[in-house]
């Protein structure tokens, strides 16, 4: 039984004790374990906060399951190192610990880039230990060797206990952990194979908890459960107490808009933004089952420049939010969906009598399937003349880009990294110019045209807030 109670005051944002789980591969259980422990630690009072190392959407929508508080992505490629720090204080404040789920295998980043983007370089950012997960299904003695090579390769990432995974008795965990003494890392849990929590995945990963509200919240339950009976709770709460502090300043939506950042957890003074908007202007950003990826620091960050940001669902409703002077169409599962919203004319029609006007519309990935003519041959809100396709080909990585023309989003030659991943194929028919231009495959991509900005490429605001600030001037003005 855990025994620490919540704080009895706010735990300052730079000094939250935090923990990074990670693991030598993907498959090893990262999110089993990660999310189970958010719930386990929740359902003992401890108000968490949690985080994904990565630009991974679908994992935060468990975490926010598990916690009650949204799930934010820490990615050093999108936002680059120096926002790491203040985006995990901006998400941290008021709570009593933080959990950070890795991504892929702990020395894994962005390719060709060195630690980039890892879960080592953001453990080393955030001063945090680790905990690595060990798929030890197949391996005994083995195990030490692999835990000894992974705590001793970088120096600076200090792993402080290993949880054994898909365990299959107790002689086989008797060895693992005999062997383990040798490598001088505690174990601080141990689950059964048995016992694993069945997630179900499709082609892009794991199906968004929007679209399995009933059977997601039972697995976050049973993944809690698994991690109470397996793990020492008091053990990685400790752990996570033994996190440094963190220098520098949280991440304020309004403050990266309008004034440098303030010291961390200080007072500051309240920007006009955060006054409210001024004059009703409503931004309508798309929600529900078919676009659930979305960061919300977007979001944070038009209420900062002024807009009033409504959300609103594709599949269900007929009208665009009353007073949409702009539209935010993020990423998701259209291809899922395509049916449904297609069905809902009404709603197309609107998007396209929207777009139509010149109000800034900005898309990324599924917005941008929404905006084609037809998406597999069902039609869509025609605002492109472009066809979508379902593919077999994975598209995924990583992308330096740069705006090749002005938008509602950036001015010619800004710089921004993005991420793409999907499925799809969109063939483009003439009249638009591109919207970015990217280094590696070098090709141009996505689409401009009047006031609607198109493109595959998911981008992280955080690393540039004048997109938002631009998007709302043109909001008002357009």
């Amino acid at each position: 039984m855990l025994t620490s109670p919540p704080s009895p005051s706010p735990v300052p944002a730079r000094s939250v004790p935090r923990l990074v789980i990670a693991a030598p591969s993907s498959g090893s259980g990262k999110t089993t374990v990660a999310t189970g422990l958010m719930a386990a630690l929740t359902a003992r009072g401890l108000a968490v906060s949690p985080h994904k190392v990565g630009p991974d959407y679908i994992d935060p929508g468990y975490h926010a399951l598990a916690t009650g508080r949204t799930g934010r992505n820490l990615d050093a490629y999108l936002c680059g190192p120096e926002l790491v720090g203040p985006l995990f204080a901006h998400g941290a404040r008021g709570c009593d610990i933080a959990v950070v789920e890795g991504v892929m295998g702990m020395f894994d980043g962005a390719a060709g880039e060195g630690e980039l983007a890892s879960t080592a370089q953001v453990a080393k950012l955030l001063r945090a230990p680790v905990v690595l997960v060990v798929d030890a299904s197949s391996q005994s003695r083995s195990v030490a060797a692999l835990v000894h090579g992974f705590a001793s390769w970088d120096p600076e990432v200090r792993i402080g206990g290993v949880i054994l995974n898909k365990v299959a008795s107790d002689r086989h965990e008797e060895l693992l952990r005999e062997a383990l003494e040798s490598a001088g890392v505690p174990v601080l849990g141990v689950l059964r194979r048995a016992a694993q929590v069945e997630t179900p995945a499709r082609h892009l990963g794991l199906v968004p908890v929007a679209e399995r509200q009933a059977a997601a919240v039972d697995a976050v339950a049973a993944m809690a459960a698994q991690v109470s009976r397996g793990c020492d709770l008091e053990a990685l709460v400790a752990l996570a107490r033994s996190a440094g502090v963190l220098s520098g300043a949280a991440w304020d939506a309004a403050e990266a808009l309008n004034h440098p950042l303030p010291a961390l957890d200080g007072p500051r003074p309240r920007t006009p933004a955060e006054e409210g908007p001024p004059d009703g202007l409503v931004v309508a950003v798309a929600g529900g089952a078919a676009f659930t990826f979305s960061y919300a620091e977007h979001a944070e960050l038009l209420g900062a420049a002024g807009a009033e940001v409504v959300v609103f669902d594709p599949l269900r409703d007929e009208r665009l939010p009353e007073g949409t002077a702009g539209l935010v169409v993020g990423g998701g599962f259209p291809e899922v969906y395509a049916a449904e919203l297609s069905a809902n004319e009404a709603l197309r029609k609107e998007v396209a009598a929207l777009a139509g006007s010149g109000a800034p519309v900005a898309a990324e990935c599924a917005g941008l399937l929404y905006l084609c003519r037809e998406l597999d041959g069902r039609p869509m809100c025609g605002v492109l003349d472009a066809t979508a396709r379902m593919s077999e080909r994975l598209t995924l990585g990583y992308r330096d880009a740069v705006a090749v023309s002005d938008s509602v989003l950036a001015v010619a030659g800004t710089r921004m990294r993005g991420h793409e991943f999907h499925r799809t194929v969109v063939e483009p028919g003439a009249g638009t110019a591109p919207a970015w231009g990217v280094r590696a495959p070098r090709r141009v991509e996505g689409f401009v045209q009047r006031g609607v900005h198109a493109s595959y490429l998911h981008t992280h605001w955080a690393s540039e807030p004048g997109v938002a600030r631009r998007f709302v001037e043109r909001c008002r003005t357009s």
